[in-house]
């Protein structure tokens, strides 16, 4: 299997402040809406504190669980991947959660004269780096309709 992991990175451009694209990003009632692009009924179950688990999952509960590595207010927020959920079952030793462990997903966020730039990386396993790139495109349009709107 090829777990050479390779990183995504995008930007968008959003006419609103910083602190509402962050509250877009990581608040509940607006992550449940942009997630959509990954999946249905796709979340995520965390604080976002430096050191608490994130557990992003699907309806079938299945997905990726990481830990807060960083947040620094309306700035930049990243998590490193830990493991796999499958099932409802969290996973750290199998080859599937072997691949993207270590992996992270970071944000960043900078404003100027109120339109804030937002840029993600994304680390992913080859074989879903196409389709989650798409992915990442149709969800940064979200983020930005949102906070936007």
């Amino acid at each position: 299997m090829d777990t050479e992991m390779k990183r995504i990175k995008k930007s968008v451009l959003i006419n609103a402040p910083k602190e509402k694209v962050w509250d877009v990003l990581f608040t509940d009632r607006y992550t449940r809406i942009w997630y959509t692009a990954f999946g249905e009924g796709s979340r995520a179950e965390t604080d976002w504190k430096v050191g608490s688990k994130a557990i992003f999952s699907d309806e079938s509960n299945s997905g990726l669980i990481g830990e807060v590595i960083a947040n620094e207010a309306n700035e930049k927020l990243s998590v490193e991947y830990k493991g796999i959920l499958n099932d409802n079952k969290e996973d750290y030793e199998s080859d599937m959660a072997n691949q993207i462990k270590g992996g992270r997903e970071t944000y960043h966020i900078s404003e100027e004269d109120g339109v804030t730039y937002l840029e993600i990386e994304s680390d992913m396993g080859a074989e879903y780096f196409e389709e989650m790139s798409k992915a990442w495109v149709s969800a940064l349009q979200k983020v930005k309709s949102l906070a936007e709107s």
